[in-house]
């Protein structure tokens, strides 16, 4: 297999999951991890059912903790350097699961302030546009004011600071230069923005005086931010955070990973109808070069985009088995699967659009710092 690069700021290459496991040194989500969710929640979400959530650190760990009655919150976040795009939001929608099933707050991180310092391209007011409309997508999910903590880093950045300069004095120079890659070139912006990562994850605990770890549903290349999290946590008195993450959503062009340098490698929220019909339309499959063969035999799902994007937004689990099996069998050919894949995506983006337009005007209501006042 062909070497794959996987960062915070890169994803190159076919991923290999197993292997970049072993790389992190994360845990494998087990049937008993899964059991347990299921335990408290009552019931698992297709996203993990279906192995898309797929490795963690610490979940049974938070899972017990609820157990016991005790407080714990969410976290994730988005780098806000341009659209969203249906990859993004695979952690968001699992996020507002379990807020639902939990009850519980939710700090979401616009990290304006790193996309600012990490593209050359981007001015801060540029950055800062950007996490308001990439904010429209996560608040349209269905999100309240009171279970969600908007937090744009230059201009929510009273709580934090304070939990960053502690976080920033346990981190030496030498363990973020071998963390993250940078190099002697690299603007001391960056070298410092993985203190304000890292300190979110501690921001429940301060905020409601305390213990209150947090369960971090992300995209696995944001690791290596949770890893050093935990290294420093008990030595600054805080909980560990728990970590669940996410494979890639797949291209569809066919690669690991969907890539904003190439619009038709993904399906955006702001994308019209023509759009995605036809990103649709072109999308790579594991079809058949023709349907001759495709009847005789049959295609392969587990490379093919459009069967990933049917697992995503497809709940009855009867109906992505039988997509699987046609298009293994050869009942099902390319074109058709693809239809019944736009017809899902069209539902689904009509509804988010319109809740994405009632929340325009609405960001401060979400805002941690506006509360906090």
């Amino acid at each position: 297999m062909d070497e794959f690069v996987v960062t915070p700021w890169e994803v190159k290459g076919r991923v290999d999951y197993d292997k970049l496991l072993r790389q992190f040194g994360a845990k494998p989500l087990t049937a008993e991890d899964v059991a347990l969710l299921e335990k408290h929640a009552g019931e698992v979400h297709p996203l993990i059912r279906r192995g898309l959530f797929y490795a963690h650190r610490d979940f049974d760990f938070i899972m017990k903790w609820h157990g016991e009655g005790r407080p714990w919150a969410l976290y994730t976040g988005r780098g806000p350097s341009g659209p969203v795009h249906i990859g993004h939001m695979v952690p968001w929608i699992l996020l507002k699961w379990f807020s639902d099933k939990f009850g519980l707050e939710v700090y979401f991180q616009m990290t304006d302030d790193e996309k600012f310092y990490d593209d050359p391209e981007l001015s801060l007011d540029d950055t800062r546009r950007w996490a308001y409309e990439n904010a429209l997508d996560v608040i349209a999910l269905g999100f309240t004011p009171n279970r969600l903590h908007l937090i744009i880093d230059t201009l929510d950045i009273k709580p934090l600071f304070p939990i960053a300069v502690k976080t920033a004095k346990k981190l030496t120079w030498n363990t973020v230069k071998a963390t993250f890659g940078f190099t002697d070139s690299t603007n001391i912006g960056l070298i410092f923005y993985p203190s304000l990562q890292i300190a979110v994850a501690f921001l429940p605990t301060e905020l409601r005086g305390e213990p209150t770890p947090v369960l971090i549903p992300c995209a696995i290349d944001q690791d290596p931010y949770f890893r050093l999290a935990r290294d420093i946590a008990d030595s600054l008195g805080y909980p560990k955070p728990a970590t669940l993450y996410s494979k890639f959503i797949m291209a569809l062009t066919g690669e690991s990973k969907m890539s904003a340098s190439n619009p038709d490698s993904a399906i955006y929220t702001t994308d019209d109808e023509r759009a995605v019909k036809r990103k649709i339309m072109n999308a790579f499959t594991g079809g058949r070069p023709t349907a001759e063969e495709q009847r005789k035999y049959g295609g392969n799902p587990d490379i093919c985009p459009v069967f990933h994007y049917h697992m995503l937004f497809d709940p009855d689990d009867a109906s992505v088995e039988k997509i699987r099996h046609d298009c293994r069998s050869g009942a099902l050919l390319c074109g058709e699967c693809k239809l019944m894949l736009y017809e899902k995506v069209s539902r689904f983006l009509k509804q988010h659009k319109e809740a994405r337009e009632k929340a325009k005007d609405k960001v401060d209501q979400y805002r941690l710092s506006v509360k906090l006042k």
